[in-house]
């Protein structure tokens, strides 16, 4: 557990007594270790994540974090240090964050819709892999290199600037590699959820050699699976999540455009406090963590909603394989949404961070 910074630590608190409870009723032995990472680590000792720390966490079953990123820390330290270098490391190359209405949460989406879409975002590649940099007027060379598990790339680009006397680049990254194993993850969950249609996302028209290669891929998987396939591109994705989100069963998207719809996503359910995400590596440690931040502002002041993190518990149990475990979690967080007694300050309410924790601990107990 990385309870982190803001509100991390609030809502981390609240999902250890879910899993608690919900241990206890299954008869699970959950085994729990805290790991201090975030701004006061870093402002204590200078470092982000040792090799010590990796080393421990590489022998845990999976990782629960509460958020990162803290007003006294440059933005950017916390987050490439902590939770980019974590997703690298342990190359959870799946960011798996389910989009689904909750009935008694007021949404953006008028009208009585049953939304319920996974969104698959490949998590390691794209232009997130860290490569860029500016120069000035003239002549320049920039090096870099990528050092992935499967694959190293070395760029060595000479420049010449001129009239101009600063620009900016990045570099965007798709390795077929990269493509091929998200995608054949997202189309065997929809084979195992009995999805009908998967919709790839990209920006091919321009993008064109980056989302060409991913389209390369999405055909060659597609043609494996009797599940139906479509090609969209990302704004007109964006579009019709607001318009027609029922259309959506599995979405599969490279990680930049996944990151933004995600959120949207988060924002049509309601806000970022009910939305969770799992980082996965099939064989390897994950990790889990609500799609909200740190939230400083409201740290301390109980008003944090902890149901993200509580979810993002749910999807680490049906990882891990406890089934009955995750399902028990999900049905008593929609128990208690449906109710409608308890709502967080993000949606107008005043119930306390402690309060729905403790309610959803209850309905876990309860025999309804």
């Amino acid at each position: 557990m990385i309870p982190g910074d803001g509100i991390g630590p609030e809502v981390i608190r609240e999902t250890r007594k879910v899993l608690d409870a919900v241990a206890e009723k299954r008869n699970l032995s959950l085994e729990f270790e805290e790991f201090p990472l975030g701004a006061g680590h870093y402002l204590q000792t200078g470092e982000t994540v040792s090799e010590e720390t990796l080393q421990r966490l590489a022998r845990k079953e999976a990782i629960l974090l509460g958020a990162m990123g803290d007003p006294r820390v440059k933005p950017g330290i916390l987050e490439k240090g902590v939770l980019l270098r974590l997703r690298f490391h342990f190359d959870q190359y799946v960011n798996l964050r389910p989009v689904r209405l909750f009935e008694g949460v007021p949404s953006p989406l008028s009208g009585k819709r049953k939304i319920d879409m996974t969104i698959i975002r490949e998590n390691t590649e794209d232009f997130y892999v860290g490569l860029g940099g500016r120069v000035h007027g003239g002549l320049s060379k920039s090096a870099f290199e990528l050092v992935r598990r499967a694959y190293e790339v070395k760029f060595d680009l000479g420049i010449d600037l001129e009239n101009e006397t600063e620009l900016a680049f990045q570099i965007g990254v798709i390795s077929r590699h990269g493509a091929r194993r998200v995608i054949e993850y997202a189309f065997q969950l929809a084979k195992n959820k009995k999805v009908s249609l998967v919709t790839s996302v990209d920006k091919a028209n321009v993008l064109t050699e980056v989302y060409g290669l991913w389209r390369e891929e999405v055909d060659e998987i597609a043609s494996k699976y009797k599940i139906k396939r479509e090609f969209q591109y990302v704004d007109a994705v964006a579009l019709h999540m607001v318009r027609n989100p029922e259309r959506f069963q599995l979405l599969v998207t490279p990680n930049l455009f996944g990151d933004i719809l995600t959120d949207l996503g988060a924002a049509l359910q309601g806000g970022l406090g009910f939305a969770p995400s799992g980082n996965i590596n099939p064989s390897g440690v994950s990790m889990f963590e609500p799609v909200h931040g740190s939230a400083p502002d409201i740290a301390g002041k109980r008003k944090a909603n902890p149901v993200g993190a509580i979810l993002s518990a749910g999807l680490m149990l049906d990882t891990i394989g406890e089934k009955e475990a995750a399902a028990d979690v999900e049905r008593a967080v929609m128990q208690v949404l449906k109710s409608g007694k308890f709502r967080t300050a993000d949606i107008g309410g005043k119930t306390s961070t402690t309060k729905v924790g403790d309610a959803i601990v209850s309905r876990i107990h309860s025999k309804r």
